[in-house]
């Protein structure tokens, strides 16, 4: 699959600490061990010129107090909390000062966020995802770009998950509803 670098967007979903760190109070160990091929594909990505874009799930101490019926603290437990080192992207995957990052505080990186305003500012249209968890924050922000007209490509080698058949519901969800789904060596850009 060969990508055009100025129309295209390597969405790095969530690579935090507290999910990819054995210390994170949410670690998923296939989550730690997409970190080397996805800092791959980001140098990848950098050296061609397609641009950068990091999400973080965050969360401040106090947001679902009053909810309603979404609280993800209750699901999940308090994780990222806002300003915490769970919160931080890995060390091992530096973000640079060219780089975007959309603090998120759902699931959906769409949600509530800049993301869709500042992919059409830049006539970005292709969004090649990876990160984690493949059911979670990976699969909700590829549907959400589908469904706003981009084209998501699901990046499977390069996605972390719980447990594997986690990731092989999201992966074939994904290709077969919203997406397709490459591995990180087919991907080409030029």
């Amino acid at each position: 699959m060969r990508l055009e670098p100025a129309d295209t967007a390597v969405v790095v979903v969530d690579m935090q600490n507290g999910f990819c760190h054995p210390d994170g109070s949410l670690y998923a160990p296939g989550s730690e061990t997409v970190i080397e091929p996805i800092a791959a594909l980001v140098e990848r990505a950098r050296e061609a010129g397609a641009s950068l874009l990091f999400t973080r799930d965050v969360h401040p101490l106090e947001q679902f107090d009053d909810a309603h019926y979404y609280d993800e603290f209750e699901q999940w437990g308090e994780h990222v909390l806002e300003g915490s080192w769970e919160a931080e992207v890995v060390d091992e995957l530096p973000v640079e000062a060219a780089d975007h990052v959309v603090e998120k505080h759902t699931y959906d990186a769409f949600y509530n966020t800049e993301l869709e305003g500042w992919l059409n500012a830049r006539g970005i249209k292709d969004l090649v995802l990876c990160g984690t968890l493949a059911n979670v924050c990976v699969l909700h922000t590829g549907g959400s770009a589908g469904l706003r007209d981009f084209r998501p490509i699901m990046v499977e080698d390069c996605i972390g998950a719980i447990e594997d058949e986690h990731k092989e519901y999201a992966i074939d969800h994904a290709d077969w509803l919203f997406g397709e789904v490459e591995s990180s060596d087919d991907i080409e850009f030029a």
